[in-house]
């Protein structure tokens, strides 16, 4: 894509042009975190949905791994944990 650009309103409203838009599947409604980087520009970003976090932990291994006193676990018993641990 290339580079885009647009310009600030007198009310301090600046949008998001069309295309940026559909590629990223923002819609109305979405909300947006506004901060300064550490080179003064503006980031703008997507404050994450159920949805999007329903998707992201859709992933996240969900196993009960019973730890020993020292903090241990058995591989055999938690298979999944232990690929995890090792593979990442």
């Amino acid at each position: 894509m290339d580079e885009l650009s647009t310009t600030m309103s007198s009310k301090g409203q600046v949008v998001i042009p069309a295309e940026l838009r559909r590629k990223l599947g923002i819609e109305p409604g979405t909300k947006f975190a506004v901060y300064p980087d550490d080179e003064g520009h503006v980031v703008f970003a997507k404050v994450p949905t159920v949805s999007d976090w329903e998707k992201i932990l859709a992933n996240v291994l969900n196993e009960n791994v019973p730890l020993d006193e020292k903090g241990h676990y058995d591989s055999k018993q938690s298979p999944d944990f232990d690929k995890w641990m090792k593979e990442g």
